[in-house]
């Protein structure tokens, strides 16, 4: 079973954004919310809301199964960030000019899926 979550036109760029996903990419449920909550990062916030909201896709799946799930078993096995569309504005510099300030989006895709219990 697997639990996915989109998070569209985040106000964060996709820089920022992905070095959080390097960080949580591959582990259990549980070490990503220990890491997400000590990092101090607004994209972490971000990266927690998708993790929850795939977690919650999963228990919803189940309930509709009439499975139970232990959430503690699944692993954060995909996550994407894609740019999304940037704000192009104009900062005023001196003796009359303008400067070019982007504001870059981006977009999130998280995919929780079950822990293969491989035992040799």
């Amino acid at each position: 079973m697997e639990g996915r979550a989109r998070v569209k036109y985040v106000k964060t760029s996709p820089r920022k954004l992905r070095e959080v996903a390097d960080l949580v990419r591959g582990k259990n449920v549980n070490e990503v919310f220990a890491i997400l909550t000590v990092l101090g990062k607004m994209a972490a916030v971000v990266m927690e809301k998708a993790v929850k909201s795939a977690a919650a896709d999963i228990q919803e799946k189940a309930k509709q199964k009439k499975e139970t799930v232990d959430i503690d078993r699944f692993v954060l096995a995909e996550v994407a960030v894609d740019q999304g569309p940037t704000l192009k504005r104009f900062r005023a510099r001196a003796m009359g000019r303008a400067t070019p300030v982007r504001k870059r989006s981006s977009h999130l895709r998280v995919v929780l899926r079950e822990e293969k219990w491989d035992k040799k």
